[in-house]
This record gives C-alpha cells, structure tokens and sequence, in this order.
C-alpha cells in the first residue's frame, strides 16, 4: 500500500501524480505491497502540511520514527537517565476527568498543589511520579520510554503504537470513555442506498481521479482498515474539528471518527453502515515492556493497579444486601436462598446470628439469622422483593467498594506476557477466598 502523509492538495489528479511520484521512497526498504491508491493529504492548512526539501513531512508516529533513523528507530531512542518511575496520565478533556475520578474512586488520591503544574504524585504510591501530558504524548513517551505506564483511550493507543512490542496493555477495560471509531456516510445524495462497507467499497465512483476522500484524524488505523477491506482509491484528509461538517461543505465524503451516542452524526445528517465501526475504545492502562522487566517495583506498582481497578470495577456491579431472616438454622436459611433465582451471591449468602433483649430477659437471645449477599444491581429491586416473599425483613442495601479476587487474572496474564514465573509474583495467600468491602 503506498502513501504521501501531510501534503495540501487541490485536486483529485494532483493527489494521484503526487501518490506515484513519491511511491519508490516511501517504499523504499520493505517488503512488496498491494497496489492500493491510499493518499493523505489535508482540509487545513498547518505547519505539518508543508513541504521540507521537495518531500511531504512525515507526520505519523511510525512515519516519524522512519524517517528520522529508519526502521527500528523508536527502539534505538535512550530515555535520559532517572531515578524515579513515571505515569503519564491525561492533560485534559472528558478522558483527563474520567481517569482522575477512577483513581478517587480507588483511593488514590493525585496530589498537585498548583493546578497549572504537569508534575503530580499519588502519596498511597510513593515512589511513583505523575505527568500530566496530551493523550497523543503519554503514548509517545511510553514508547521513547520517558514514561513507565499511562492510561489512555484504545484509539490513541491502537493509532500511535502500530503493534510496538515494548507496549504491553496492562488493563484494557477501565470502564470509562466507551465509544468507538467508526465510518460516517451522508444520508442522501449518492449516499442514500449505501448501508453496508462492501456497498460503499464497490461504488463506482471511486477511480483514480475521484478517489473516496474520507476525513479523519486516525491515519493509521483508517489506512490499515481501508487497505484490510479492498478499497483501492482513497484518499485520507486531515482536519482540526468538526469533521461532521466536511461531507455538507464537499470537502469530503465521509468521516472517521469517535462515535459515543451518535447523536452528532444524526444531527449533521451521516449515518453508520454495516461493516464501518472500525474499533471500540475506552480507557486502559499501559506500560513499557523494558521498564517492567528492569524495574521490580514498577511491577509491584502495576499489580496494586490493577488489584485496585479490578476490585472496584468489579464491586460497582454490585450491591451488599443484608436482611433478617427466620429459621431453625444457618443451613436451612442458606438451603432457602440458594434454591431461590438471584439471591445466592457471589459463591452463596453468609449466614450469622442476630441477637437482642427483651426488657424481661437478662441475657441477649437468639432470634433471627442475618443473611448478607451480594446483588447486581440492576437486579436489586427483584432480589428485594424475593427476600421479602421468604420472610425477610429489615432488608439494608449498601455500596459496595471493593471485591477482591484472590489473584487478577489481568495480572496473570500480564506476566505470561512479560515470560515471567506467576509462582514469584503472587499474593501468597494460597487461597481463593475473595474479600468484599
């Protein structure tokens, strides 16, 4: 597949004549590729866009990386000396938000006493410093390895790393800033019949002189997707925002981006097809491979992360519910809930006693069992109800914030991917009672 990256542009002719004549360097020392017109080029002109010595500025991490040492290049890169760990953790928008409300959640607590600083620290986590810095660049920097871990969004991760090896994906699913990437086609025009990607691959509009101009700011992912799906003649555009607008104006046909309700689409009348969501994205946590395998405590850092994440990601599903019940024992109000859909818990109820005093007795008295059990919470209403039918009274209903597994299996499957003995790196609790909290 060959491509120009960052060139401005004024016609579909000159994005093919330009496409060709640049060919034999881009390609230049690697391996032979389908003969797909894939270009890109830009709606806006920016100092990436311009032309240094008669060639198109590289402007992709991959393309950067190539075109400064050749393949390789991000490896060959040496972080300068430091004693300390880093985080990289985003500067702003929802995503900077929504990491910062996680890691309350989770009991650690971000310390920065001047909010224009881009340097933090977490106290639970001495040791460890926190680099407020774009998205784009935490991933940047977890590749040069200036920074040891970050969190940031799958698309940026997937758009800037291209496979590297040396980033490993310590937790994927961290429960926030779920959208995905996806195609957005115009409802009318030419586009009115096209639902599905083969639709719109097939159309025979696309030529070499009138490629598929799609507008995006994933160049990567968006040339790895068209070139996976057939599609000879595209054209990839930039633009800084309101991509939703570019199909309306005719600067282009359609757009790649980040889709969270579709509402956007919609109003500026772009629809997704069948075929065109291209990646689900949410925030995850990531790491420099030759920081974990040279740095012990980083690991230690790395496991307490993603104990803490998966403890109350997992609880937020939850609620505990406690409720006072009759029977002639423990195990006839257990054999009673178990037998009964949705209330047996997570590995089944708890039952114990509940004692008072009458004011004639002397001593407290035995007269109902507390059982406490965890419920979804979507399902807390039916389980209440299903309480109360067996006898259940005083039914109380509390958050939950952590549940702890005996051992996460992102962490075991963090040190398969390192090569390292799980045996060396555990809780040493030998045993597979979790802990709810």
């Amino acid at each position: 597949m060959q491509t120009v990256l960052g060139r401005q542009v004024s016609s579909a002719t000159s994005f093919r004549s330009q496409a060709l004549s640049a060919a034999p360097a881009v390609a230049r020392g690697h391996a032979a590729r389908p003969r797909h017109l894939v270009v890109s080029a830009s709606l806006t002109r920016r100092p990436e866009d311009e032309v240094l010595g008669g060639k198109p500025l590289m402007n992709s991490m991959d393309d950067e990386a190539s075109n400064a040492l050749g393949a390789g290049a991000v490896q060959s890169y040496k972080p300068a000396p430091r004693s300390s760990l880093r985080m990289g953790l985003p500067s702003k928008g929802r995503m900077a938000e929504d990491t910062m409300d996680l890691l309350k959640d989770c009991a650690l607590s971000v310390y920065k006493p001047n909010p224009r600083q881009y340097v933090a620290k977490i106290p639970q986590i001495p040791g460890l410093e926190v680099w407020f810095q774009r998205a784009s660049d935490v991933v940047r920097k977890l590749r040069y390895g200036d920074i040891d871990l970050g969190i940031v969004g799958t698309d940026m991760f997937q758009e800037l790393t291209d496979g590297d090896p040396d980033l490993v994906v310590c937790h994927e699913a961290l429960g926030f800033g779920q959208c995905h990437l996806a195609l957005g086609v115009p409802m009318t025009g030419k586009f009115a019949d096209i639902t599905s990607l083969e639709q719109l691959r097939d159309m025979p509009d696309w030529t070499p002189d009138t490629p598929l101009r799609v507008v995006t700011g994933y160049h990567n992912i968006a040339r790895r997707f068209f070139a996976k799906h057939g599609f000879k003649h595209v054209v990839l555009l930039s633009a800084d925002g309101a991509l939703e607008a570019a199909p309306a104006m005719g600067s282009a046909d359609i757009i790649l981006d980040l889709v969270s309700t579709g509402v956007t689409l919609r109003e500026n009348n772009l629809r997704e097809i069948e075929g065109g969501n291209i990646l689900e994205s949410q925030g995850i946590l990531v790491a420099n491979r030759k920081s974990l395998l040279a740095h012990p405590e980083l690991l230690e850092i790395v496991h307490e992360l993603i104990e803490r994440f998966d403890g109350h990601l997992k609880a937020e599903q939850f609620y505990s519910v406690i409720a006072n019940m009759r029977g002639d024992s423990p195990e006839q109000v257990a054999d009673l809930l178990l037998t009964a859909p949705g209330l047996q818990g997570l590995q089944g109820p708890t039952i114990a006693n509940v004692y008072n005093r009458s004011p004639e007795a002397k001593n407290a008295q035995h007269h109902f069992y507390a059982a406490t059990i965890c419920v979804r919470k979507k399902q807390l209403y039916a389980a209440v109800k299903a309480l109360q039918k067996l006898g259940g009274s005083g039914v109380l209903v509390q958050p939950m914030t952590y549940i702890f597994d005996e051992e996460p299996a992102r962490w075991t499957k963090l040190l398969a991917t390192l090569g390292l003995d799980p045996a060396q790196y555990g809780n040493g609790n030998g045993n597979g009672n979790g802990a709810a909290h």
